[in-house]
């Protein structure tokens, strides 16, 4: 039993994504640069919506905590990764890869959770423009973040428990560059066939469930839509609805692609490029769409951004 449990608490070694190769450092460099774009673009969303009061509502309090699960979501992955590669260490200890694996399942299914919750929004400000401000205030967007935190959390914290209490087999070398849920359960020693189906019926919940509440809150926006006579209000009413569904749908089909696909249809080279994708790429993507398809955010940027030029030239020529 000792000697069981002495093995299972061993480091695990991360192969990561590159080898010495001079392709592979300029994968790497590549990398840190977006890295560099997620953490600039995503804490320059967050600061923007806090500094503009014109942007204290619910709809931006919910996006600047999607900007923060973002920002959250690569600073728990990349840095570590960085550091093996710089070091020549590839190793990150039991409790290490049980808190890099409860911080990326929870942030992953509280964006999930979020953006259906985003969607409902996006209803009420369509569908029910006049009850707005009853429909959605201060205390209902509190909750919906309340509810997508603690509910994924709670979700990622059962998962990570019965997951490391497994007994995992060496050599414990984990084909990937962060201990995901896939690679660690590939180094499990005992029949796990229950437990499979458990994480089965928490991705449905956590994936297709909020897409089913997205199609339905779209359908009825769509449905107000074309009953709309002015075309002008048509138009608002997409580009209100464009940025959102972007995300919506890299977020969700990097999800799906990357966890829902069955067994026979995944390829080593795809179980590492896909999380990349949903890991990295995404989160840098997010705040440029926010930023370029939003107008109200970009016109809060050129407000802070002229307040901070007025108040240097202040300073400069009194």
């Amino acid at each position: 039993m000792w000697q069981r449990n002495q093995t299972s608490l061993a480091d695990f070694i991360l192969e990561g994504l590159f080898d010495d190769s001079l392709a592979q450092r300029f994968l790497f460099i590549l990398i840190m640069v977006v890295f560099l774009i997620a953490v600039s673009g995503n804490t320059l969303t967050i600061l923007l919506i806090c500094a503009d009061p014109q942007l204290h509502t619910p709809m931006y309090f919910l996006l600047s905590q999607h900007s923060l699960m973002d920002l959250m979501h690569v600073s728990t992955t990349i840095p570590k990764m960085a550091t093996n590669y710089l070091s020549g260490k590839k190793s990150i200890t039991f409790v290490g890869c049980a808190t890099q694996h409860f911080f990326y399942l929870s942030l992953g299914g509280a964006e999930c959770l979020l953006l259906a919750l985003m969607s409902y929004d996006r209803y009420a400000a369509i569908c029910h423009p006049l009850h707005y401000t009853v429909l959605m205030n201060r205390k209902v967007g509190l909750m919906m973040a309340a509810i997508s935190w603690l509910g994924a959390s709670i979700n990622s914290l059962i998962h990570t428990v019965i997951l490391m209490h497994f007994h995992f087999c060496g050599p414990q070398n984990i084909r990937h560059f962060y201990c995901e849920f896939p690679a660690l359960v590939k180094l499990v020693c005992e029949d796990i066939t229950v437990y499979e189906t458990t994480v089965f019926i928490s991705s449905v919940l956590l994936i297709l469930l909020p897409i089913f509440v997205v199609s339905i809150f779209y359908a009825f926006i769509l449905h107000s839509v074309i009953q709309m006579r002015s075309a002008g209000s048509k138009r608002n009413a997409f580009a209100t609805c464009s940025s959102h569904l972007t995300v919506v749908s890299l977020s969700f089909g990097a999800c799906i692609f990357s966890y829902m696909r069955p067994r026979s249809k995944r390829t080593p080279l795809q179980d590492k490029v896909a999380p990349v994708f949903y890991s990295i790429i995404t989160p840098t993507l997010n705040p440029l769409i926010y930023t370029l398809q939003n107008k109200d955010v970009a016109k809060a940027l050129r407000r802070v951004l002229g307040r901070d030029i007025t108040r240097r030239q202040q300073l400069w020529f009194p």
